[in-house]
């Protein structure tokens, strides 16, 4: 008889995942480039562990779902919505929500010199297939001092959006409520500010 574990819960959890369309990836398979553990196939998703934003599909999404926005305002929608300088988490969060809904609000400059502004799209709505949807378990975030590793992060066009946080239902201590405050332990250490920094 096979031992119920919280792997086996978080193998159910994905396998559901991918029956409704997310691809899979495990988190060492999308660590830093340069990390030698890491296939050559995801090389780059990550800068570095303390990154929860995944660049390139966040960039190619812009791109794809904004076609008739030149490179410039491109560049912008995305450097809006990896920096933020709202001084709370609600805040920053709250900002989130209205560029996933509303798009991002961005000005370029046309041929005859005069500013053009434009909504940048974040999702497709209309035909969801169009977005990249990505589920990630174990994915290691490193923030300071702490290294924290959700269970499984979901990524839409490369933005995370949810994490799910998983127990082992034989577990009597593996509560609700403990994966509730392993969640609220994430919240109050800011895992994944730093993807909101400015680059040098």
């Amino acid at each position: 008889m096979k031992t119920f574990t919280e792997s086996v819960v978080e193998d159910a959890a994905l396998a559901w995942l991918e029956a409704l369309g997310y691809a899979v990836l495990h988190g060492p398979d999308i660590s830093p480039a340069g990390d030698t553990l890491t296939p050559a196939l995801f090389q780059g998703e990550r800068e570095s562990y303390s990154d929860v934003v995944l660049e390139g599909r966040l960039r190619e999404a812009l791109a794809r779902l904004n076609p008739d926005l030149p490179v410039e305002a491109v560049e912008d929608a995305y450097r809006k919505l990896t920096r933020s300088d709202a001084p709370s988490l609600v805040e920053r969060n709250h900002a989130m929500h209205r560029m996933l809904v509303d798009g991002v609000t961005v000005e370029y400059r046309r041929p005859d010199g005069s500013i053009a502004g434009a909504q940048a799209q974040v999702l497709d709505f209309h035909q969801p297939d169009n977005n990249d949807w990505l589920a990630v378990n174990q994915f290691t975030v490193a923030e300071g001092q702490h290294v924290r590793r959700p269970d499984v992060v979901l990524f839409l066009n490369g933005l995370p959006v949810a994490v799910i946080e998983l127990k082992n239902p034989a577990d009597e201590q593996a509560t609700i409520w403990s994966a509730y405050q392993q969640l609220q332990t994430y919240q109050a250490q800011e895992i994944g500010r730093a993807s909101c920094r400015e680059r040098v």
